[in-house]
């Protein structure tokens, strides 16, 4: 069951739009339904998938007329079908779902692991991990790749080229995160902030009525530990000296028992805590701290699964673009044909299953096709995987010193689409929900999450 803060969950548009929100959550499946059949997606040439191949590693722009008049015949259709389903993946193990990684313990059980007690062969496939995962930094810095994800077992993290969701420096979103693991981040020297945390005190201040940490413990049941929510976090305002300063003026302060500094250190402890596994618990690092991301979680011992059915086995690595050491997959996509009973009579209702990990480019190009080869209308109902819709969350404004590494405009050659390029240079606007459902009348836009 699912349980969203109302503050966090934006209405659907009253009035539809030409675009819809990018959405930065990975999607395990979408399902498209139209009142058109989808057969033009069946059956691909042997030529047509080549064609497609070729469009997305030359970074072919397609433009599709608004309508196309006979989907089934349109080969440029089918071709721009092909290069949308495309996505690249490290490491790659054709007898392993190596996505979502993410409580799969008990879909990798009984799989082949040969790496699993051999130290040697650990150390080869984290060797050559390492390579695939600078390969993809040095691409993302060049903005030769837009954005990349890193799935390890315990938590995803979301690299974004400068230009891209608001930002003029590289970001880095981290999702879930532990008070262990944010710890070793400072230890490390890694700057970084938690955006939602702070958004949640910001709405705090303005409506000191609604405790809305109680309420995210309450509601947001994922992950707590045995004792968290039992009380209400504690404001930061509590741990600060001048509380007190009340008491001197009345000429009790030394009457009345202060907080030690050991009561005071457990009570942020057990606030910063409450948010471990949570949404809340995203973690933004920007600039040059995401170099210094890289180096950290190549070297981290935490990345990689000690014991269980996942160790050993390095993060999955996902990207839109090729980079070293990554395989090329495709998305599977299937039709299926129905009928549905609408009062008295029946009626044809046509369905595109498209399953995988469905990224954001992918999710938008495919919606740009389905426009056109479906007459502008069709509904999506999309399946996000969960501890990745925080990646929503607004980011927090980008501080001066890091402004000193402003963007040029050529993020244009990092392989997406111009139109979807535009989509993901937006500023995010979800928080930590995501899009459940996209419908399209008259080639516009409504949306719920």
């Amino acid at each position: 069951k699912e349980f969203y803060l109302p503050a966090a969950v934006p209405e659907v548009p009253s009035s539809p739009r030409h675009e819809f929100p990018a959405d930065w959550s990975i999607k395990t499946r979408l399902l498209f339904m139209s009142s058109q059949p989808f057969t033009w997606a069946e059956h691909l040439k042997a030529q047509e998938e080549a064609q497609g191949f070729v469009q997305h590693c030359r970074a072919t722009e397609t433009t599709l007329p608004r309508s196309v008049q006979e989907p089934k015949l349109s080969t440029e259709l089918r071709c721009a079908f092909q290069q949308s389903l495309v996505y690249w993946l490290h490491p790659s193990l054709p007898w392993l779902q190596l996505f979502p990684r993410i409580g799969a313990d008990r879909k990798l059980a009984g799989k082949a692991a040969p790496w699993s007690q051999d130290e040697a062969l650990q150390q080869v496939l984290m060797s050559d991990w390492s390579v695939s995962f600078t390969s993809l930094y040095n691409l993302l810095k060049a903005k030769l790749c837009p954005y990349f994800y890193v799935c390890t077992y315990q938590f995803s993290v979301l690299f974004r080229a400068a230009g891209l969701a608001g930002s003029d420096v590289i970001t880095a979103v981290i999702s879930p995160t532990t008070r262990g693991l944010r710890e070793a981040m400072r230890n490390e020297g890694i700057e970084f902030s938690l955006p939602l945390v702070e958004e949640s005190r910001a709405r705090k201040q303005e409506n000191p009525e609604v405790n809305l940490e109680t309420e995210a413990a309450n509601g947001l049941k994922v992950g707590n530990s045995p004792g968290d929510g039992e009380n209400p976090a504690p404001s930061d305002d509590d741990d600060d000296d001048e509380s007190f300063s009340w008491l001197e003026e009345m000429g009790v302060q030394d009457k009345v028992k202060k907080p030690d500094a050991i009561s005071i250190k457990l009570r942020k402890e057990k606030h910063e805590v409450q948010v471990d596994h949570k949404p809340e618990s995203l973690a933004l690092v920007q600039g040059t701290n995401t170099f210094t991301l890289l180096n950290f979680l190549i070297n981290c011992k935490s990345l990689v699964a000690a014991a269980g059915t996942q160790a050993g086995l390095p993060p999955t690595l996902l990207s839109p673009v090729a980079f070293r050491g990554g395989t090329m997959q495709t998305l599977k996509a299937r039709s299926v044909n129905a009928r549905t009973r609408v009062g008295s009579a029946y009626e044809n209702i046509f369905s595109l299953e498209v399953v995988g990990p469905v990224m954001p480019h992918s999710l938008h190009s495919l919606a740009v096709l389905l426009a056109s080869a479906q007459r502008g209308a069709f509904s999506a109902t999309l399946y996000t995987h969960e501890p990745t819709a925080a990646f929503n969350a607004q980011l927090s404004c980008t501080s001066p010193a890091l402004k000193q590494e402003t963007t040029g405009t050529d993020l244009p050659r990092c392989g997406l689409h111009p139109k979807t390029l535009d989509q993901l240079k937006q500023s995010p606007t979800l928080g930590k929900s995501s899009i459940r459902f996209l419908e399209m009348k008259d080639y516009a836009y409504t949306w719920k999450s």
